[in-house]
């Protein structure tokens, strides 16, 4: 084909697509950044589903993006319309935004923020047109006038000749058409397809060099893959090409399900004349499944999906934290050395990312989780467990409001200090922590310890209740309790009773056992001083009979 047949050849294609290349980079000045500063994006498809593997390229993101004095961006790469689902930019701005990812440009819900838009690639066709017609003026793109009944007979004979899969060679029919038989096909009003014309061999490699994997060698693309469809919709190869050309995209940070593709994206940015990007190509999650690793799943598990830590009330700072230790190994040391600084402190480097992928362990995130809760004032825990029980559990929050002085004491049991206690992992847990507290929630769920007796029990709980006085000392307290047990042959200390188990019925523990079942219902609670100064005499002795009716 000539070229005069070629540039005719553009012009019959693609008739309405009058931008140039030199529009396009008028439209598009280069940015002026800091040296070193780097651009990053989040580029996700608006399907609705925000998945927690997503925080990890996301996180990368903003990090590499802002502590470099970049900009972080989000572009919506909306090309395939039936996957579009009806309020997925929301879901995917609103659910990253809670984890402190903003953006500095781009899709919003409203208008775009931004000199480098639109940031929706189904409003940027006439520019993907503009480069199409350029590749095929240059001899690198061709149409395809193939059916679907047509590729699916390529398949088929490629599957029986137990060939490559893929529009290729012998098997890219329409390859080397004549611009007479192109117009034939045309003037008949066939619907085509806009090809890549590769000249890439599967025995020659690429030397390439990823931000997070190293150097790697991949084989070259060879299959002549579709750059605009019959609706003139760009493909993702083509679009992203383009895109983080013109929006001066640096580092794309995607999963390594995306290495496959990676030879045709290095042929698209050398045949389009740009400047190759950095890569950085993330392992997935994995998840111990009996005695195999697998991939974190959005069908089989339910933490896969970023809504069940915002339903089971993780703190957003422990999900970060968490986030960050499997992306950075040395983040943990560094968060116990700086315990209270924020983790935009941390220098987070890409070359400390896994090669081979991190492992998920919900022990561990609840670990971390228990950590910064231990590490919150009662106040602030108070304030988090009702923002989270107005919208998952309102009769708890209605108890939480109706006397917040009384819900912040009981925080505030085993808060500050060196050691302080580390109850709470999750908001969610909050209820059956300390729901007792409240009359309308507490019921007596354990049993009495199996060396105590009715007749022992009985005992106790009626002395208790005519020498309990409140206002006391924790020691004084104590001190009565003890006096208690050895007063019903209970030994003072548990050595005592284990030294000579056959002198006492007891020790102290089982006593303080008692009483803790009868004043809270449960054999494992709080501090049981800090409980009974809270609830008060008067609900004290209401308990001790309460709990005399039911043994």
């Amino acid at each position: 084909m000539t070229q005069q047949q070629r540039n005719e050849l553009a012009e019959l294609l693609y008739p309405k697509a009058t931008l140039t290349i030199q529009d396009v980079e008028k439209m598009f000045p280069k940015r002026t950044l800091p040296e070193g500063a780097k651009v990053t994006r989040m580029a996700p498809s608006p399907t609705g589903f925000v998945h927690f593997g997503n925080l990890f390229p996301a996180l990368t993101s903003e990090r590499l993006a802002h502590q470099s004095g970049g900009v972080m961006m989000l572009r919506i790469e909306d090309t395939d319309a039936k996957r579009a689902v009806d309020g997925a930019v929301e879901i995917i701005i609103n659910s990253l935004k809670h984890y402190n990812i903003i953006f500095d440009e781009g899709a919003t819900l409203g208008d775009d923020v931004g000199n480098y838009g639109p940031y929706y690639q189904s409003r940027r066709a006439d520019i993907y047109q503009a480069f199409a017609k350029e590749l095929i003026r240059k001899g690198q793109a061709y149409p395809c006038f193939c059916t679907e009944e047509d590729l699916e007979k390529i398949h088929s004979e490629q599957e029986a000749k137990k060939d490559n899969f893929g529009y290729y060679g012998k098997y890219a029919k329409h390859r080397d058409m004549s611009f007479e038989d192109i117009k034939k096909e045309l003037d008949a009003g066939k619907p085509f397809a806009l090809r890549f014309r590769s000249e890439g061999n599967l025995n020659n490699k690429i030397p390439f060099d990823d931000v997070v994997k190293g150097h790697l060698e991949v084989t070259e693309n060879d299959i002549d893959h579709v750059l605009l469809k019959s609706d003139g919709i760009p493909t993702y190869h083509f679009a992203h090409a383009i895109d983080d050309h013109f929006m001066g995209t640096t580092h794309v940070i995607r999963g390594d399900e995306w290495l496959s593709t990676l030879p045709l994206h290095l042929q698209l940015f050398d045949a389009l004349g740009f400047e190759r990007l950095k890569y950085m190509h993330i392992s997935p999650l994995m998840k111990i499944d009996g005695e195999s690793k697998r991939k974190l799943s959005k069908r089989k598990d339910p933490e896969a999906a970023l809504t069940f830590y915002t339903e089971m009330g993780y703190p957003v700072l422990a999900v970060i934290d968490y986030v960050m230790m499997l992306l950075n190994s040395n983040y943990e040391e560094w968060r116990i050395q700086n315990p209270a600084a924020p983790y935009t402190d941390f220098e987070f480097k890409a070359e400390n990312m896994s090669v081979s992928g991190s492992l998920f362990d919900i022990v561990k995130l609840n670990d971390v989780s228990k950590n910064i809760v231990s590490t919150m004032t009662a106040e602030q825990v108070y304030d988090y467990v009702c923002e989270w029980s107005e919208q998952y559990d309102k009769d708890f929050y209605k108890l939480l409001i109706s006397d917040k002085d009384y819900a912040v004491r009981i925080f505030n049991i085993g808060r500050g200090g060196e050691k302080p206690r580390k109850d709470l992992a999750v908001w969610s847990e909050a209820k059956a922590y300390m729901g007792f507290f409240y009359d309308d929630l507490y019921k007596i769920t354990s049993s009495l310890p199996e060396n105590i007796s009715k007749e022992d029990a009985v005992t106790i709980l009626e002395s208790y209740k005519n020498i309990y006085t409140p206002g006391k000392t924790q020691e004084d307290w104590f001190g009565d309790i003890t006096k208690l047990a050895t007063d019903n042959g209970f030994a003072a200390k548990p050595k005592e009773y284990k030294k000579n188990p056959e002198m006492y019925k007891g020790h102290v523990g089982d006593v303080s056992m008692i009483l803790r079942i009868a004043v809270s219902g449960r054999q494992n609670s709080p501090d049981m001083y800090e409980i009974m100064e809270i609830l008060g005499k008067e609900r004290v002795i209401q308990r001790i009979d309460n709990a005399l009716k039911t043994l």
